[in-house]
């Protein structure tokens, strides 16, 4: 007929006596095979293993309680997770450097003359001449100078505006481009300056500096224009000159930390 009788579902002892219910069937149905071919071959080693008793329950009910999620979404949805809380937390961080720069006399100052320029305080001031009282024209002020560091103001390092294609999302889905370029610049930088013995540019020397002192881009573009000059004065993309520069700083900064000769303790002079 097809079904399988009921009492295949109960286990024996050893001496034949019943054992108790082993593990339910996969349908509420007796006599129904399983579904799925997994199942099905779970189901046939418990009928010709009966004495695996408790190992036949742990097994049909881990597989029956088991969340059915792709592995994938799961990867998909935390990277996408992730990715959010990173563009928010960047976006608060660059506001916040943005009130910090807005205090700083170098882009202060810079913001100021750009907003005079452009004549953007003059309407400021107009407009609120007999409407609003002077700290609401204060308060519109200052926000018209943040949004000049903003828009117009070339802001370098770990204070520039962060960009979507930043995130967790989209630096692994640019990854495969990532590599391909930077594979690409190697080969050109090996047959341009290894192969070729070309003179390197100053792009070239300020990324062997950057390189030697061991800092990020974002790092390195903090840096004043003067000092840049002066790294490239020096000549430290030459490994030499690096290590006596670095020398020089290290020395420099014990001398800062108060590492020379100790104060000595004069003895107190005798009274005649």
């Amino acid at each position: 007929s097809g079904e399988i009788p009921a009492d295949r579902y109960r286990l024996r002892d050893p001496q034949g006596e019943r054992a108790g219910p082993g593990p339910p069937p996969p349908s509420s149905r007796p006599g129904r095979l399983p579904p799925d071919e997994e199942t099905r071959k779970d189901y046939d080693y418990m009928l010709d293993h009966p004495e695996e008793y408790y190992s036949h329950y742990y097994h049909y009910y881990s597989r029956r309680l088991a969340p059915k999620v792709d592995v994938r979404i799961v990867i998909l949805v935390t990277v996408c997770a992730i990715s959010i809380f990173q563009f928010f937390s960047w976006r608060t961080s660059y506001n916040e450097a943005i009130n910090y720069l807005a205090t700083m006399p170098k882009y202060r100052i810079q913001a100021t003359e750009i907003a005079r320029q452009q004549g953007l305080l003059n309407r400021a001031k107009e407009k609120g001449k007999s409407r609003r009282s002077k700290e609401e024209i204060r308060k519109e002020e200052e926000e018209i100078i943040k949004d000049v560091i903003k828009n117009k103001i070339d802001i370098k390092g770990g204070y520039q505006k962060p960009r979507i294609s930043d995130i967790l999302l989209f630096q692994i889905i640019l990854a495969p481009l990532y590599l391909y370029k930077y594979i690409a610049w190697y080969f050109w930088w090996i047959y341009r300056f290894t192969i070729k013995r070309q003179e390197y540019g100053e792009e070239e020397k300020l990324y062997i500096i950057r390189k030697n002192m061991k800092m990020s881009q974002s790092q390195f573009d903090t840096l004043e224009d003067h000092q840049r000059e002066s790294f490239l004065d020096r000549q430290l993309w030459i490994k030499e000159k690096y290590e006596l520069y670095k020398q020089e700083q290290e020395e420099e900064l014990k001398k800062k930390n108060g590492n020379g000769p100790s104060m000595e303790k004069i003895p107190a002079m005798d009274e005649e």
